[in-house]
């Protein structure tokens, strides 16, 4: 998978119908991010951990913008899996990067990397390489999952992510990673919403704020989880905001790059599709 990966960004860049592009290089034994560009060469050219969901996984697409807003002129390519795809649809509908000047190399990921990611569609659709996997292998058994939450009462759910939420030793460690986070005045640093230097964090409000900011865009990538140094389950609580999303609104983020998001609508709900229309 690697060759074809490689055969291809090589050619593009070859024919100058790509600037650079942004895939992932290992060195002394470390996988990283890396921008390749015509000439360079590929000696370290990597896909990343395909085995595991370990340390190889970067917000290429969060690096990608910052490329982007300093070469606004430049048609760049990206390496990218399902959940990277359905983050680029969003920052396409978000209006964070422009859909012409991005070139999407798209790699399906192995069962074992679905597995340990729990990925609906590991698998996007601009797809340049490897086999996709059919979504119902893809469900990791023994993870607490929503219904496993909707199934308990109120007060129950309440005390699991209070106890959940004191954990937090306020590292932003969610945000700074999160592909889908480019504001550039966070509210998770506005002194009338949360209070500076107290540990744990505010108690609810730091964790709902965010995922109230997530409810349009999370992609379920899970990288938030992986970062988290306190184990919260951060994925659980943004499945629930999407899923809220997607029983009101019919409204799933990444899916459809040209899909207005219902929260930035003024007026009365859109009305859902039926299985007739």
């Amino acid at each position: 998978m690697i060759d074809s990966v490689k055969q291809k960004v090589e050619a593009l860049l070859k024919e100058k119908k790509i600037a650079g592009f942004l895939g992932l290089i290992e060195q002394n034994g470390h996988v990283a991010p890396h921008l390749y560009k015509q000439g360079e060469g590929f000696e370290g050219f990597s896909l990343g951990d395909q085995k595991t969901a370990g340390d190889a996984r970067y917000p290429l697409n969060k690096i990608l913008i910052t490329i982007a807003r300093q070469y606004p002129g430049e048609i760049l390519g990206v390496l990218a899996r399902g959940c990277d795809e359905r983050g680029l649809n969003s920052l396409f509908r978000l209006n964070q990067l422009e859909v012409e000047k991005v070139v999407i190399i798209g790699i399906a990921c192995p069962q074992s990397l679905a597995l340990a990611c729990e990925c609906k569609k590991p698998f996007p659709d601009a797809l340049s390489a490897g086999e996709p996997i059919g979504t119902e292998d893809s469900i990791k058994a023994g993870q607490t999952t929503l219904s496993d939450m909707d199934g308990l009462d109120l007060d129950k759910r309440f005390s699991f992510w209070t106890d959940q939420f004191s954990k937090c030793v306020k590292c932003y460690g969610c945000r700074d990673i999160c592909p889908m986070c480019f504001c550039k005045e966070c509210s998770l640093e506005c002194e009338d919403l949360i209070s500076k230097g107290d540990l744990p964090v505010d108690i609810p409000v730091f964790h709902l704020t965010r995922a109230m900011h997530m409810a349009d865009r999370c992609v379920d990538c899970g990288l938030c989880d992986e970062a988290c140094p306190s184990d919260i389950p951060l994925r659980l609580l943004y499945k629930k905001t999407s899923q809220i999303m997607n029983t009101e609104f019919g409204f799933t983020s990444g899916i459809n790059k040209n899909e207005r998001s219902p929260l930035s609508m003024m007026g009365p709900a859109p009305q859902k599709a039926t299985q007739a229309e």
